[in-house]
């Protein structure tokens, strides 16, 4: 139907010219580069769908009768031609000529070329930037005396105008803004860019250019006569909190030289509002500690309100200062109702929580949450009983502090540190067994002043699984049964105790809390954990006990030991407004060793599913050539100690709050020791590249704004557990058994 619907040019007025292609060149394809140049060029051809025009395609096949309802519904849903536009393409030139111009290149010329073809048109823009002008000598004249320090004496070192280097406009502003952040950092309150003032001046026939830079003398307006500018002290600091009638009596009080003033009862701990502000009495004023203690308050959940203000005290170079913070309601209640699928057939959970942010009065966040879930199971033979239950209760109490001997609080308050210990006990009973899973942990959360960087420390995680029942059924076909046992299945079904202590690192280009979507960024992860090596070393100091499988044990309980590490590195790059491509890698790795043979079940790595090679149905990819016979063990036996994942995804923009996808995924897990269990999983340097399964597929996104609903239909293209022909389904593709399809919430990576 879109390929033999009608001509577009009955739908192009007389004189007008569809807008088909638009091309920018650059003599020097560095420039092109570096200003992004054709991002300047404010028009843009129809919107492809992978390629084509299918909106253009959906507005002609509305036709021409307006009295028809199909008219209005293709009309509405599709795209007009795009018609060129000779005013757009004239500022899009002044534009470009503009950026170029700033960035040194005086005499730059942009040219358009129209290549008209019947009542389509391609526009091509051909820059020629010519010679960049250059700085041959920079002069400062400061006029205030108090200023000279810092502006020609300790900051000239800093300054971006130097030399040789440059002659731009932006290096200019970005000069002037540079000094008057540094000098109201230094307590000069009043001092703006417009202070300063740049003179250029350009010899005949040369590309030299002597930049003399002016720093004015303060004056308040155009009558008074100029002064000197004043460096402001913050005389007193004030806080306060809840005073929302100005009519109602407050109660005030003074502590460590801060002033408090409050209505009712004070909400907070007066220790809590000092150590978030970096504005203290007796100190210069400084913009950089006026806005972090910006930051600072607005972090803390126990306010709901903050604000800054100061105020100068007349005829001195005093500044008083005071801080707004209003308390949050305290308490919170929440209930969820889900659909799950986690352990057989369809079931629901409900879960309720309980939040207090202020428990202590100093901002901590208190939360207990009690979940319980049940799901039917059919398809079991030999047990008794057809569903599986599960209760979970979990309580976390964070602290806004980084709560470690020898840390300074100011460390923490200036990190936006923040330290968590949490209590969390599971019950699991299935018609196999039954469960039981506590766990504890200590752990740090900080991140850098310009949020590109996150932090996680983990001091302490502890685990203790406990089986108190295992049915005889289970046991004997695969426990216990002559011939039969699997040793990766029974050691995960035996008491354990994990002790793991580990440290995460997050980069996110644009910033952390930006999302990279569509956009020319990256993102790095790095985590690396370790188990058991202090229960290790204190067993073997006084001289501890083994179990009946040669383990070491702490209280009559066998402990893993281990260490694990995983890199995830994605890329995005932005193609244009609506189109861009994005890249990811991710290789994991975990090593048993000492105590442990083998890893526990919740360490293992898994492949297949909506983030990992999509042609796979979560967990039934490996590891390695491993092709899983026994379907009621599988989930166990297709897991591994490394892993690999590599993907690659086209993404465009559909519609409305629609998007679609176009993705190659390939990856694989393995074994790091050869497992009877497992054959043909283990990793070796000189096949392991031959195992790595691959598929394609496409996707579809609906951005709810708050998250992203995604469906991904993935069909294997090599499948390493096969032999033969049907080791590549790519070129016999078989529905039945080669498509997966996965429903996910968010971005696959």
């Amino acid at each position: 139907m879109f390929i033999t619907s009608c001509s577009v040019d009955k739908y192009i007025p007389e004189g007008e010219h569809m807008l088909t292609g638009i091309t920018v060149t650059c003599d020097d394809k560095e420039v092109l580069k570096t200003y992004a140049l054709g991002d300047y060029v404010n028009q843009h051809t129809n919107t492809k769908w992978f390629g084509a025009r299918v909106p253009l395609k959906m507005y002609m096949l509305s036709g021409s009768d307006t009295t028809k309802s199909s008219y209005r519904f293709w009309r509405k849903l599709g795209e007009a031609p795009v018609l060129f536009n000779s005013i757009k393409s004239e500022q899009a030139i002044e534009d470009m000529k503009k950026v170029l111009n700033n960035a040194g290149y005086m005499k730059a010329e942009v040219e358009e070329f129209k290549m008209i073809k019947g009542k389509k048109m391609n526009v091509l823009y051909n820059i020629r930037p010519k010679e960049r002008y250059t700085l041959r000598n920079v002069y400062r004249t400061v006029e205030d005396k108090g200023l000279r320090n810092f502006i020609t004496e300790e900051d000239t070192a800093n300054s971006l105008l130097k030399p040789g280097l440059p002659f731009e406009v932006t290096a200019l502003n970005n000069e002037r803004n540079r000094i008057s952040t540094s000098l109201r950092n230094h307590g000069y309150y009043k001092f703006t860019k417009e202070d300063i003032r740049f003179s250029a001046d350009t010899a005949i026939n040369s590309t030299l250019v002597d930049v003399q830079m002016r720093v004015k003398r303060q004056q308040d307006d155009g009558r008074t006569e100029a002064h000197d500018h004043q460096r402001y002290t913050i005389g007193s600091v004030t806080f306060k909190t809840d005073v929302t009638q100005p009519d109602e009596p407050t109660d005030s009080m003074n502590y460590h030289s801060y002033g408090f003033v409050h209505q009712n009862r004070l909400h907070f701990r007066k220790r809590l509002l000092i150590s978030h502000s970096l504005i203290k009495p007796g100190h210069y004023y400084n913009e950089n500690h006026f806005r972090r203690t910006y930051t600072n308050f607005s972090r803390l959940g126990a306010i709901s309100f903050s604000n800054i203000s100061m105020k100068e005290r007349p005829g001195t170079d005093t500044l008083d200062c005071i801080i707004v913070a209003n308390h949050a309601k305290p308490h919170s209640f929440g209930v969820d109702v889900e659909a799950t699928n986690s352990a057989g057939d369809l079931g629901a959970a409900l879960s309720t929580s309980y939040q207090n942010r202020n428990l202590f009065r100093g901002s901590e966040s208190f939360t207990f949450k009690i979940r319980g879930a049940y799901e039917a199971i059919t398809g079991l033979e030999g047990y008794d009983g057809d569903s599986y239950v599960e209760v979970g209760a979990e309580a976390t109490l964070g602290f806004p502090a980084f709560l470690f001997p020898y840390v300074k609080r100011e460390w923490g308050t200036e990190h936006n540190a923040s330290s968590e210990i949490s209590l969390q006990y599971n019950l699991q009973n299935r018609p196999e067994f039954q469960r039981r899973v506590l766990t504890a942990a200590w752990r740090y959360k900080w991140n850098t002043r310009q949020q590109h960087e996150q932090h996680r420390f983990d001091l302490i995680e502890v685990n203790y699984v406990y089986m108190p029942w295992i049915s005889r059924t289970f046991k004997e076909q695969y426990l216990d049964s002559l011939g039969k046992t699997n040793a990766i299945l029974k050691y995960n079904y035996e008491n354990l105790l994990i002790t793991m202590t580990g440290y995460t690192y997050s980069y996110n280009s644009l910033g952390a809390k930006m999302q990279t979507y569509g956009k020319n960024a990256y993102t790095i992860r790095f985590n690396i954990e370790t188990s058991g090596n202090l229960l290790n070393a204190l067993t073997h100091l006084v001289n501890g006990k083994t179990n009946d499988e040669g383990q070491y044990t702490f209280c009559g309980i066998a402990y893993a030991q281990y260490v694990r590490g995983d890199f995830d590195f994605t890329k995005s790059f932005r193609i244009d407004a609506n189109n861009s491509v994005a890249f990811h890698t991710g290789f994991g790795i975990a090593y048993p060793y000492g105590n442990s043979s083998q890893l526990p079940f919740e360490k293992r790595y898994f492949s297949g599913g909506a983030n990992s090679v999509r042609g796979w149905s979560v967990r039934s990819l490996g590891p390695g050539t491993y092709n899983g016979k026994d379907k009621g063990i599988n989930f166990l036996n297709q897991s591994g100690d490394i892993k690999l994942d590599i993907n690659l995804e086209y993404r465009t923009k559909l519609f409305w709050k629609f998007s679609g996808a176009a993705f190659i995924d390939a990856g694989n897990i393995w074994t790091i020791r050869d497992y009877k269990d497992q054959p043909g999983g283990a990793f070796h340097f000189n096949t392991f590249f031959k195992q790595i399964a691959a598929s394609y597929g496409i996707g579809f996104r609906m951005d709810a704004n708050f998250f992203i609903v995604r469906f991904d239909a993935g069909m294997k293209a090599i499948n390493p557990a096969m032999t033969g022909l049907e080791h590549y389904p790519i070129i016999r593709p078989n529905l039945n058994r080669d498509f997966a399809f996965h429903f996910a919430v968010g971005l696959p990576f």
